[in-house]
C-alpha cells in the first residue's frame, strides 16, 4: 500500500482536536486517529463530529479494546469510524470478536502491539486471525525513557505480510527511517499537534516521507542519557518542576542576580555553619560543567565569596547552590557566575575542615545526591535525581512543547482558561 501519514489526536477536548485535524489535513495528513484520551474524554461523539467535518477522510478510533470486542467495534463503526483499534494484549477471543464485528459492519481492524512481551510472535498470530493492520507502538512513557520502536518494527515486518503501522515519537527526522524499516503507516502525534504551526509540521513530515529524507528538528524528539544536558539546557526550571509532578524544587534558595542560568551535575558538600573548607575543596573535585551544592544548615556565616568564585570559574564549574550564606555578592554578580543562596551576609566563618564531599545532603528541604542533575534559573533551583534523569528530562521537553502550542493558540485570540478549558476540568 502507498505509505500513509496518520495523525494521532491525543487531546482531551474536542475543540482542540478539531483544530489540529484541520491543520493536519491542510498539511497532507492521510488518516485521522481519534486518540484514546479524546475518546475517553469526549466519547464517540468525537468520532461523529470528525466524520461530519471530514466525510471522506479515513478515521481511526483508537479504542484500545481489551474486552467486549463486538459491542465496542459496533458502536465505533456506527459513529463513523473506518478502522478500530484493539490491543494485542487482549485475549484471542476478544481480538477474533473485533475482527468478526469489523466484517459485519464493513470496517477494518488494527491490532496495537503496545506492551506485548513478544510482539513478533503475536504479530504472526494476529495475521492468522485475519486482522487488517497491526501497529508497533512505543508508548509515550517508554519514549520518555529514550526508547524507540524501530528494531521491533523491522522484526515484525519481516515476520508478517500485513501492512504494519508504527507509532512512538516519530518526527520529521525519523519518518523516512520508519518507512525504511518497513512501515506502511507512519503515526505521528506531538510532532504535529504540539507544533507552533501544525500544518507546516505536517507538510515537513509528509515531505520527509515522500522524498525519504530526514528534515532536522530541535523539538519533538526524545534523548538518551548522553543527551540529558542538551535537553536541560533548553528547558526551564518551571518546565522541569512540572514534569516532576510540580516537585524537585529546592525551597527558599534564590538566584543572586536576574538572567541567571545553570545546568550541571551535583557535587554535593555537607559542612558546618561558617566552615568554608569543604566547599572550596569541592572546587578541585568538581569536573567542568558540574554544580557545587552545599548543605550548610541554612544559616550563616558566609561560606562562599568572590575568591571562591574566581577559583570555580577557573575550573569551569557551572554554578553554586548554598543552603546557607554567601557574601561578596556584587562581585559574584559582576562575574555572572550562577549562584543561588538562602542568605547573604558580610561575615565569613573559618575553614575548620568539618564535613564531607560527595555524600547525600538535604538542601532546600530536599535530598540531593552526588551526580543528580541541577537546573537553576530566575525562578529558582530544581533537582532531577540521576536515577530518573533520562525520563524526566524528556518529560520536561514535552512540557515545553505543549506550552509552545498553547502560547500560539492564545496569540491567535484565545485565553489560557479557554484553551485549557479550566472550568470544565475543575475537580468536582
Amino acid at each position: 500500500m502507498k505509505p500513509v501519514l496518520q495523525l494521532a489526536l491525543d487531546f482531551v477536548d474536542l475543540r482542540r482536536a478539531v483544530k489540529s485535524a484541520e491543520a493536519g489535513i491542510e498539511g497532507g495528513v492521510d488518516w485521522l486517529e481519534l486518540g484514546t484520551p479524546l475518546i475517553k474524554s469526549e466519547g464517540l461523539q468525537a468520532v461523529r463530529k470528525l466524520r461530519s467535518l471530514f466525510p471522506h477522510v479515513t478515521l481511526v478510533a483508537d479504542m484500545k479494546i481489551m474486552d467486549a470486542g463486538r459491542i465496542e467495534v459496533e458502536t465505533a463503526a456506527k459513529a463513523g469510524a473506518n478502522i478500530v483499534d484493539v490491543l494485542g494484549a487482549a485475549s484471542d477471543a476478544t481480538i477474533r470478536e473485533c475482527i468478526q464485528a469489523g466484517k459485519n459492519y464493513g470496517i477494518q481492524i488494527v491490532v496495537d502491539l503496545i506492551a506485548v512481551k513478544d510482539p513478533v510472535s503475536r504479530a504472526k498470530q494476529i495475521e492468522d486471525f485475519g486482522a487488517d493492520y497491526m501497529t508497533i507502538h512505543c508508548s509515550i512513557d517508554e519514549q520518555m525513557e529514550g526508547k524507540d520502536p524501530f528494531v521491533t518494527l523491522r522484526r515484525a515486518v519481516e515476520a508478517v505480510s500485513l501492512p504494519v503501522g508504527v507509532a512512538g515519537g516519530i518526527n520529521s527526522e525519523t519518518a523516512a527511517r520508519a518507512l525504511e524499516a518497513g512501515a506502511s503507516i507512519v503515526i505521528v502525534g506531538g510532532a504535529i499537534t504540539k507544533a507552533v504551526d501544525p500544518a507546516e509540521a505536517a507538510r515537513n513530515i509528509k515531505q520527509a516521507m515522500e522524498e525519504r529524507i530526514a528534515i532536522p528538528t530541535r523539538l519533538f524528539k526524545r534523548g538518551s542519557e548522553a543527551e540529558i544536558r542538551d535537553i536541560l539546557e533548553r528547558v526551564s526550571a518551571a518546565n522541569l518542576s512540572d514534569a516532576l509532578h510540580r516537585g524537585g524544587v529546592l525551597q527558599g534558595l534564590r538566584p543572586l542576580f536576574p538572567g541567571i542560568r545553570m545546568v550541571g551535575r551535583a557535587v554535593t558538600v555537607r559542612t558546618y555553619p561558617g566552615d568554608w573548607a569543604k566547599p572550596v575543596e569541592a572546587i578541585d573535585v568538581a569536573e567542568k560543567g558540574d554544580v557545587i551544592v552545599v548543605d550548610a544548615g541554612g544559616v550563616g556565616p558566609a561560606i562562599w565569596g568572590e575568591l571562591a568564585t574566581h577559583s570555580a570559574i577557573q575550573r569551569g564549574v557551572a554554578g553554586i547552590v548554598i543552603d546557607g550564606a554567601m557574601r561578596d555578592t556584587c562581585d559574584i554578580a559582576h562575574l555572572k557566575f550562577p549562584a543561588f543562596t538562602r542568605l547573604i551576609m558580610p561575615n565569613a566563618g573559618e575553614p575548620k575542615g568539618f564535613g564531607e564531599i560527595g555524600v547525600p545532603v538535604t538542601v532546600g528541604s530536599r535530598r540531593v545526591e552526588n551526580g543528580d542533575w541541577i537546573l537553576g534559573d530566575d525562578d529558582g533551583v530544581v533537582v532531577l535525581p540521576k536515577s530518573l534523569a533520562t525520563e524526566y528530562a524528556n518529560r520536561s521537553m514535552d512540557v515545553l512543547e505543549r506550552e509552545n502550542r498553547i502560547r500560539e493558540e492564545i496569540k491567535e485570540g484565545s485565553t489560557l482558561s479557554k484553551v485549557t478549558e479550566v472550568l470544565r476540568w475543575e475537580k468536582k
